[in-house]
């Protein structure tokens, strides 16, 4: 399927490995330039020269940390240098950590609050000026499937990437007359850095073997095995993409089945 992206301006962030990169990498097959982002310079550039090779494509680094507002103002002064309007936004970040309730001190939280929930009001807030000059945007968001149903290990994601969903249900409404779209796209059990570090901490706690931990949660899962990146960005990409023309405000979740509530 075309998904109409060819020569459209991305910007992809947090997109140096993992599923950031498998989007980026889609976008680029596609026929998009685009900007990826992350903290680790030679990761950086690493991952734009294997993708640029892999698909002949236009593909930027740029060093940014999302938690940083300092960090997305450079960004978007280099996408309006470099692109001059922006086609698509994917905001994406890590995942915050791991804490205890009782013993979280308040640092933690604003730490959370910086890469979770700012990272993506300040870079879809730099975007949406450029799309309604360019008369026309899509945007996705890269949530979690906590956002539909809380991971108990997981309070900071639960708190904040709910908000972001609001956020972008809420502008969803506001821009679709500018011909902006806006959805929300969650990962389940995606096989990830980010899933394997979960994974191991869990298994740990339980005092359980890895491996059976990692059996135990995949048979839960419907489908029966962890998702890939590659697959979570065949998903995504489609809503992020020109092809896409009636769906906004939407969430969607690629989990193999695994959430259980509507």
């Amino acid at each position: 399927m075309d998904l109409k992206l060819k020569n459209k301006k991305v910007l992809v962030l947090a997109s140096s490995k993992g599923i950031g990169r498998e989007i980026a990498k889609k976008y680029s097959e596609g026929g998009a330039s685009v900007i990826i982002t992350g903290r680790n310079e030679e990761t950086l550039k690493k991952t734009a020269d294997e993708i640029s090779t892999q698909t002949g494509r236009e593909v930027i680094p740029f060093v940014t940390d999302v938690s940083k507002k300092e960090d997305i103002n450079r960004l978007f002064a280099f996408v309006k240098e470099h692109f001059g309007v922006l086609d698509v936004l994917v905001s994406n970040a890590g995942g915050p950590p791991v804490i205890n309730f009782e013993t979280s001190d308040e640092a933690a939280w604003y730490d959370a609050f910086e890469l979770t929930l700012m990272s993506s009001v300040r870079a879809i807030k730099e975007a949406i000026p450029l799309m309604k000059e360019n008369g026309q945007g899509r945007i996705i968001y890269i949530a979690s499937s906590s956002i539909k149903e809380p991971i108990s290990e997981l309070l900071l994601s639960n708190i904040f990437r709910s908000g972001v969903q609001a956020l972008c249900k809420s502008l969803a409404e506001d821009y679709a007359k500018d011909q902006i779209l806006i959805n929300i796209v969650g990962p389940g059990k995606i096989d990830t850095d980010r899933l394997r570090s979960l994974d191991k901490k869990n298994a740990e706690k339980r005092q359980v073997e890895l491996k059976d931990w990692q059996n135990n949660v995949q048979a839960s899962i419907p489908i029966g095995r962890y998702g890939t990146p590659e697959e979570f960005a065949e998903a995504a990409v489609f809503l992020g993409s020109y092809r896409n023309t009636y769906i906004t405000g939407q969430t969607l979740l690629i989990d193999g089945g695994f959430v259980k509530s509507y």
